[in-house]
């Protein structure tokens, strides 16, 4: 077994592969950029190694710089996370002929899999089933459209070398195809070094599933089941499941060993993941299609180590080491069900457009696996949060936004589910937009309770965007009886403060709760509540100045089994910010004495700033569409900006001429600057 081990590789992945080697009595190597210099990861690990400035095509993508760091400090392999230099042949090959192990697959099966155009010859060639497509080389775009016009709309563009949701185009139309294709290439080109595009047929209703594949260097290789990850944005996973609740133990098994053939196929060993798409409306199961093959560990790999009780890094690390997989096909079981939910650093309620800054606050619900989360009850299951930030920490521009991974396992669906939300309601994040409210909306939503998913979920249930998770009655009910005893707590607090109001003073027992623009009636009296007339029976504990609460409602009279509701709490003038089951709501608490002068409030209308394009996020300029004087119509791109990755179209909101432009191609903008003004 290795004695040391360099990580080529940031952030969460980074952190997750220390915990495994360290358990493993193995000692780790970090490499960080400037960036990551008081990063977790760097501050975990045994030693550490800077290797240069922030962009990762300055640092981490750098092979000689990691082979360096690996002989400056005697490291004798590297895993290599996932992204960067994961999937390079070329990094495998100098890892090699510098004498250093690489805890991944050899660098046949990399070449033949990492390559989405080669490998889907040769998975066409083994006999898998491919989606119709074309894939050679394409000369131009008139070269794209004509493929596209031949293969049927709606298409796919896909960079060769791409992962993670970069460079990946849908495409209607033949506009789309003119307007996509030249960014897709960028993006190759940006994010991998490969600016090769395939086009495929995309299939409508599909459901993305994929068979996570283990094998060693002595011809043994098994599959680990499934995974679902089929709910997605701009192809990008966000929520992932083991298993998935459409796939069959027939279908299961059909596909497991059609994807170990492929590996065997290729003499993979260590860990890849298989990806498939699926026809959602063939119930038999039979309609799947080999999409690519990851030669890697995936993102969404502690699903599946729920599931099986498998670690699949310290696996990796075994199998590297010349180790015999001790597990055998009939060995692999399904124990349970685990979600996996992508809290990424974007704001929903703004389009989900990438955020950057510092975490001002960071709490997640648990460090660990645990049988309950801080503030939440006990109950069946379990929580893993993987991340790689700490609080005070920074999410820069130059790395993917993901800030954790927030996973629960249950012995069911529902109740894995229903972890998620307690989670979810007690992860704390300030200091910029997250997505943790758009992923509490989801586990509640009734299509993905029932399971019938698609990868086109997202965009088919919030087509208009998001704008909160909907609040029921009874909901917006408990809100405002904890808007009025959260209330009653400040206004006690107040009449104690050196005493100034005499302590007979008793804060009001009457408020009027004004919750998204709807008003309550509630009064407290001793220990009990009413809202509206109506008793509600709850328990809490608050103290002014606590950030979060866990309240307890319908409980039996011994105060147990009531359910119970974990909301945030932000005071703000005139009452509350609540945060709670997916949605923030504004609470204006008063004394219902003084209620009646509410309506004579004057209402602030915001400014019109539609005759503006607006940049929604840091980023790099990349090109600007017009000049001064251009008309323009409404849905138009005038410009492209650059910000974790990827790149975003700005469109013109409503039609107009272009008064002013006030910066160029190549600039780095901040959030909200004018880039042009219309007249």
């Amino acid at each position: 077994m290795f004695k040391k081990i360099l990580i080529a590789n940031r952030g969460e992945i980074a952190c997750r592969v220390i915990k495994t080697a360290r358990r493993m009595g193995i000692q780790t190597v970090a490499v960080y950029s400037d960036a990551d210099a008081r990063a977790p990861f760097v501050q975990m690990a045994d030693e550490a190694v800077h290797i240069g400035p922030a962009p990762a095509a300055e640092s981490y993508l750098i092979a000689d710089k990691i082979i360096d760091a690996c002989k400056q400090t005697g490291a004798e392999a590297v895993h290599p996370g996932y992204g960067f230099l994961s999937e390079r042949t070329s990094f495998a090959e100098a890892l090699a002929e510098a004498g250093i192990e690489f805890i991944g697959p050899p660098v046949k099966a990399i070449a033949a899999m990492g390559d989405k155009i080669e490998s889907k010859k040769l998975a066409k060639e083994a006999g898998v089933n491919v989606v119709p497509g074309f894939v050679g080389e394409i000369r131009d775009t008139d070269h794209a459209v004509e493929i596209s016009n031949d293969i049927g709309y709606p298409v796919m563009m896909k960079a060769s070398a791409g992962g993670g949701g970069k460079g990946m185009r849908l495409a209607y139309s033949e506009k789309d195809v003119r307007e996509g294709f030249e960014a897709t290439k960028r993006e190759g080109l940006n994010s991998f070094g490969d600016d090769r595009v395939f086009i495929e047929k995309f299939i409508e209703n599909p459901r993305h599933i994929e068979i996570q594949i283990l094998g060693d260097k002595h011809g043994n290789t098994i599959y680990l089941n499934e995974r679902e990850c089929s709910i997605q944005r701009r192809h990008q996973k966000v929520v992932e499941e083991a298993p998935s609740p459409f796939v069959t133990p027939e279908m299961r098994k059909a596909m497991g060993e059609q994807c170990v053939a492929l590996a065997k196929a290729v003499g993979y060993y260590s860990a890849g993941t298989v990806e498939l798409i699926v026809s959602g409306a063939d119930k038999t199961g039979q309609s799947f299609y080999f999409l690519e093959m990851n030669t890697r560990l995936q993102v969404e790999h502690p699903v599946t180590e729920a599931i099986t009780g498998v670690d699949l890094v310290e696996q990796m690390i075994k199998v590297a080491a010349g180790g015999e997989l001790a597990l055998k096909q009939d060995d692999v079981k399904i124990d349970g069900w685990a979600i996996e939910n992508r809290v990424y650093a974007e704001d929903p309620y703004r389009g989900f457009l990438p955020s950057t800054g510092r975490l001002v606050r960071y709490d997640p619900p648990v460090p660990g696996w645990t049988g309950g989360i801080r503030g939440v009850e006990e109950g069946p299951g379990g929580i893993r949060v993987d991340d790689g930030v700490m609080e005070g920490g920074e999410v820069s521009m130059f790395y993917d936004p993901m800030i954790a991974k927030l996973v629960t396992w249950a012995p069911t669906r529902d109740e894995a589910a229903d972890l998620q939300i307690k989670a979810l309601d007690a992860f704390e994040i300030e200091g910029l937009g997250h997505n943790i409210d758009f992923l509490s909306a989801i586990m509640q939503h009734p299509r993905f309770r029932s399971g019938e998913l698609t990868t086109g979920f997202i965009a088919e249930e919030y087509p208009e965007g998001f704008e909160g998770a909907p609040a029921g009655r009874v909901l917006r009910t408990r809100l405002a009886a904890i808007g009025a005893f959260v209330a009653a707590a400040y206004a006690d607090r107040a009449r104690r403060v050196d005493g100034q109001l005499g302590n007979r003073l008793r804060p009001p027992a009457k408020w009027s709760v004004k919750i998204d623009g709807e008003f309550h009636n509630a009064e407290l009296s001793g220990d009990a509540i009413s809202v509206d007339g109506e008793a509600v029976d709850m328990a809490l504990e608050y103290t002014p100045g606590q950030r979060t609460l866990a309240a307890v409602f319908d409980s039996d009279e011994n105060g147990e089994g009531g359910e119970q509701l974990i909301v945030q709490i932000k005071p703000v003038p005139a009452g509350f910010e609540f945060t709670t089951r997916g949605a923030k709501h504004a609470l204006r608490v008063l004394p219902t004495s003084m209620a009646k002068f509410d309506k004579h409030m004057i209402e602030k209308i915001p400014p019109d700033m539609s005759k503006f394009l607006v940049c929604p996020m840091p980023g790099l300029l990349v090109s600007l569409n017009v000049g001064e004087g251009d008309e323009v119509q409404p849905g138009q791109p005038l410009a492209v900006i650059e910000a974790m990755k990827m790149e975003n179209i700005l469109r013109a909101e409503k039609a107009g001429v272009v008064a002013k432009v006030n910066a160029k191609a190549g600039d780095s903008l901040a959030v909200d600057a004018i880039i042009l003004e219309l007249e």
